[in-house]
């Protein structure tokens, strides 16, 4: 079993040595020994499995090994993202530790309480976050601003910049699918492009020929 202790790196040195010593001495004092620390440099604002963390949890670490953090902030900065890593350590047979908390996630009646309590602090994190969007939005729309995508024509495309270049494809009667390669741009925003513009018209099939009779 390996024991990893997780530091979420400020540009402030001493406080990355404050979280290794209050590691360590929370480490010492649970008998939890030869740590292998995994630094990151990234904002706590991003997603945990876009982190280092998320390569700790899902990749490297297995069950029976155990993570330790220096505090709750430094999981991440969601209360819904230190849940979804709760949850996954619990599933996979994984300890967590939390220095500055005293918490320690295991599969003890203390560790599912506490689990219990994150899950419910997370339904309301999700309620506040509903109802702060709906106050938002109300707010907006009352003082008039109009809400969505905006509505008709966009006034210019990216395409638009190569507007001369299709149109001389087209006149040389190159194919559409090679036109969106020359151009770099997928089929459909091609074809988007090109009725936006007018110029998606069929060719006019040629007319057959009459049957002659013997």
């Amino acid at each position: 079993m390996a024991n990893y202790a997780y530091l979420r790196v400020s540009t402030d040195q001493q406080d990355v040595d404050n979280q290794r010593h209050g590691i360590l001495e929370y480490a010492n004092r649970n008998s939890i020994t030869n740590i292998q620390f995994v630094e990151d440099t990234v904002s706590g604002k991003v997603k945990w499995r876009e982190r280092r963390i998320g390569d700790l949890l899902l990749k490297t670490m297995q069950p029976g090994d155990t993570a330790v953090f220096a505090e709750i902030s430094r999981m991440a900065r969601s209360t819904l993202q230190v849940l979804e890593m709760l949850e996954h350590a619990s599933t996979h047979n994984m300890q967590i530790h939390v220095v500055k908390q005293n918490m320690k996630f295991d599969d003890s009646m203390n560790a599912r309480i506490m689990a219990t309590v994150f899950g419910m602090a997370a339904e309301i994190e999700r309620e506040f976050i509903s109802l702060r969007t709906k106050e938002a939005l109300a707010k907006r729309k009352a003082d008039g601003v109009t809400l969505g995508r905006p509505k008709g024509r966009a006034e210019t495309v990216r395409l638009d910049a190569h507007a001369e270049e299709i149109k001389r494809y087209l006149a040389k009667d190159i194919s559409k699918r090679a036109i969106a390669k020359l151009v770099d741009c997928s089929k459909s925003t091609l074809y988007n492009w090109l009725e936006r513009e007018g110029l998606n018209k069929k060719k006019p099939k040629a007319a057959k020929a009459p049957a002659t009779t013997p």
